[in-house]
């Protein structure tokens, strides 16, 4: 008897970006996903740079000249290949890492990458974005683990209430 080898995607939870935010303590851009099927939200911290790129694609904002994200689809395009999703597909030492999963002709490649710039790059593809359970997983037991359960609770609350001003207009 022949064993299905399990299927990735089903240890994978859409998401979509709820939000791009300044997080009020550090000053850093937080992208907030939330789960497209329940309210569970993950906040990511990025770099200034990465928050800009997500925020430009996010307005629809038209640059003058390709910025870098805009660069890499268009080389990616240039080489007939799609990227199809990507997924926040690990969590260690307190980084997150992601994988871009392309097609190209027959062959599927996955590429390491920033969650930052994975996501920037699939707002440019409008391809889905994914968050491993794993990673959860892991999230919620590192809170946990720190001793942060009340603080954890407390960031997911005030996550999953923002309203339209909290996440609205990124601005540089």
């Amino acid at each position: 008897m022949a064993i299905d080898p399990i299927d990735d995607q089903d240890l994978d939870i859409e998401v979509q970006i709820r939000g791009l935010m300044l997080d009020p303590v550090t000053n850093m851009p937080i992208v907030v996903l939330k789960d497209v099927a329940s309210d569970l939200v993950l906040p990511i911290w990025v770099g200034v740079f990465e928050a800009n790129a997500i925020a430009l694609e996010l307005e629809k904002t038209a640059t003058p000249r390709p910025m870098t994200h805009d660069l890499l689809r268009n080389m990616a395009r240039g080489l007939n290949a799609t990227v199809h999703k990507v997924v926040v597909s690990d969590l260690r030492d307190d980084t997150f890492y992601a994988t871009i999963w392309l097609m190209q002709g027959e062959e599927e490649v996955t590429i390491d990458a920033r969650p930052s710039d994975a996501i920037a790059l699939a707002l440019r593809w409008d391809c889905p974005i994914y968050v491993s359970q794993s990673v959860l997983g892991r999230t919620r037991q590192a809170a946990t683990e720190a001793g942060a359960n009340a603080n954890a609770d407390e960031l997911r609350r005030w996550l999953e209430n923002l309203n339209e001003d909290d996440t609205g207009q990124y601005k540089m």
